[in-house]
């Protein structure tokens, strides 16, 4: 009870600090304006341990490399501490098939949070242009959202007024989510609990 309580919190927290991180990584690549109070709460949150890190990992191609890897490493601690809190046998986390597996479903946690990223700002988008179109935060959506909806508004138009395609790439990331991701992170997990 106790482990899965703490389970709990060390899935959360981490999660919420790797989704700042990648939040961080994919303003920089959308050329967002970082004077918006969600960037600000966003960079603000994250300072103490990426400016740090940039000094010793530079940037690659001009993206922030330093940012992207320390959400992978803290995506890779949420697992370790999650495989030590959770597994109902001792791990040996040093057998080389642990360790290819936690750094795979460390990769997996980033590519699952970037769809959850993405999910929740066409959902909150979506609303807000019901409801107020006007928001000083649509204009920081739109630019993290509009690469992945601009290919679906080609393909489906809009339908009385109406724009579907958040509703279609909603439905692809739960899609990917639920069919492609659950699966392979199950069987990762699998796999380093067997190794040893």
């Amino acid at each position: 009870m106790l482990n899965d309580a703490l389970a709990f919190l060390v899935r959360n927290l981490a999660s919420f600090f790797i989704l700042n991180l990648l939040l961080r990584f994919y303003l920089q690549v959308a050329r967002a304006p970082f004077s918006h109070p969600l960037a600000q709460f966003t960079v603000k949150l994250t300072n103490f341990v990426v400016l740090p890190t940039r000094k010793l990992i530079p940037s690659v191609g001009g993206y922030d490399s330093a940012t992207v890897l320390l959400a992978w490493l803290c995506a890779l601690l949420m697992h370790v501490l999650l495989l030590l809190l959770l597994a109902p046998m001792p791990v040996n986390l040093l057998s080389s098939g642990a360790t290819l597996g936690l750094v795979l479903l460390a990769a997996l946690e980033l590519f699952k949070l970037s769809f959850y990223l993405m999910f929740g700002a066409v959902l909150v988008q979506a609303v807000m242009s019901w409801v107020n179109p006007y928001n000083p935060l649509a204009p920081l959506l739109d630019r993290l959202t509009r690469p992945f909806l601009a290919p679906i508004r080609r393909l489906i138009p809009t339908i009385g007024g109406i724009d579907l395609s958040p509703l279609v790439l909603m439905l692809l990331l739960q899609m990917v989510l639920n069919f492609a991701v659950a699966p392979i992170e199950s069987q990762l997990y699998t796999f380093v609990l067997v190794s040893r």
